[in-house]
């Protein structure tokens, strides 16, 4: 596939047509159908490669602004039509993308810099992401493209589900809903031949056991999480849903600006005064931010107020910084023991997303409100540009060219369907 050869992240509609080039090219092995319709009325494809009984489900695209997933998915699916040990006993089945509607507002195809990256950022609010939704809204509430995963989930009855995922500045780790012994050999080993570092203590799974290095096993439903304030609960997520069937799922995140700080396992001299100033400087970047969006009336506006396509941006922006209170106070408690270098920057990097996140979807909805002139619009622009370069140069982000974060979002998943497969025998 040419396009692993340049900065280019597939769109939905190009992950499409190649998928179905390669169902044209091999009809006795490859399928592509439509499992789901999004809000908007756009469909859901899954290509299904091979007959055997037990599965692998990999879903690509569950957040829009982590567009690795999709040409991860279309690299393996050609993998296992060309290697047939890949299929002798395992189907495999790819949700090319799991929220269309979410990458038909993310428009950064190809960011040189995080500031690109956030020109055209987009990300839904909590409770309108697939994976998401269920571990928020009640049954009754789910949003269609979380039903569609769901009926996916128990239609094929995966041994496995692989959910494919990217941080913006950081390393790789794996999540994991059940302990997968053996898988954290093969992924520290393609880590470290495609330089990317490994993020030995991330915030997304802050105080989960570890089984190796970045590789962390979801705790048990009923454990207080570390930072209570945060309204998602992974173990009512689309991810625990494989279990119902004896599978579980495997989260493989690896990062478009890879950086070596997240990847120092040695003790912080002064985790909790560090903590402090992230907690303050959380608080400060998104108060700007709010002010700007009171001065320029977007604080109080209401969807039907706001051009096509900006309702789920402006939602989503305050969401973000609806967050921050909660956060900010969680990170004033007292860290872990022993807390890691590590530890501390993934926590920086955390705070740093959530003010500057908000800032770019809402100068996006002030672009195409015609206000990109305004004072408050130039000023928010010289937030979001100051903000991603000092995110840069904190974390020395460098980036990781698109056919090495394919190429190990792949091995590992891989490595995780082989031993999941060996235990799940």
């Amino acid at each position: 596939m040419s396009h692993l050869t340049e900065q280019h992240y597939p769109n939905a509609t190009e992950l499409v047509l190649t998928a179905r080039a390669l169902a044209a090219e091999r009809p006795e092995l490859c399928v592509l159908r439509q499992v789901g319709t999004s809000r908007a009325g756009r469909p859901l494809h899954l290509l299904s490669v091979g007959r055997a009984e037990r599965g692998v489900l990999v879903v690509a695209g569950a957040h829009a602004n982590e567009p690795v997933g999709g040409p991860t998915a279309l690299h393996l699916a050609r993998q296992v039509v060309d290697e047939r040990k890949l299929r002798h006993d395992t189907s495999w089945h790819f949700l090319l993308c799991a929220d269309p509607d979410g990458a038909s507002l993310y428009s950064s195809p190809a960011p040189r810099t995080l500031f690109d990256y956030h020109r055209g950022f987009f990300r839904p609010a909590g409770p309108e992401q697939p994976e998401w939704a269920p571990s928020m809204l009640p049954p009754d509430r789910l949003p269609p493209e979380t039903r569609a995963l769901l009926g996916t989930i128990d239609e094929l009855r995966p041994y496995l589900q692989v959910s494919l995922h990217a941080t913006d500045v950081g390393g790789s780790w794996v999540q994991l809903t059940k302990d997968i012994p053996g898988l954290a050999e093969p992924f520290a080993k393609s880590a470290a031949e495609l330089h990317i570092p490994i993020e030995t203590n991330t915030s997304d799974a802050a105080g989960w056991p570890i089984s190796g290095p970045g590789v962390h096993v979801m705790p048990q439903p009923g454990t207080d999480p570390l930072f209570p304030s945060l309204p998602e609960d992974v173990t009512r997520s689309s991810w625990h849903h494989a279990h119902r069937y004896g599978g579980l799922t495997a989260i493989v995140e690896v990062p478009m600006w890879a950086s070596d700080l997240v990847d120092d396992t040695s003790r912080h001299p002064a985790p909790q005064l560090a903590l402090h100033r992230i907690s303050r400087r959380l608080h400060t970047q998104a108060g700007r931010v709010e002010d700007i969006l009171a001065a320029t009336g977007l604080a109080g506006a209401r969807d039907e107020e706001l051009p096509a396509d900006c309702a789920p941006m402006l939602r989503a922006a305050h969401w973000a910084l609806g967050l921050v209170p909660g956060l900010a106070s969680d990170w004033q408690l007292p860290p872990p023991p022993h807390a890691s270098m590590t530890y501390i920057h993934s926590i920086d990097a955390f705070g740093r997303r959530l003010p500057l996140r908000a800032a770019a979807m809402a100068l996006r909805v002030l672009d195409a409100a015609g206000a990109a002139d305004e004072p408050d619009a130039r000023r928010l622009e010289r937030l979001v540009a100051h903000w991603c370069t000092a995110f840069e140069v904190r974390f020395k982000a460098r980036w990781v060219p698109l056919a090495d974060q394919v190429e190990h979002q792949a091995r590992t998943t891989l490595a995780a369907a082989r031993h999941a497969r060996v235990e799940a025998a």
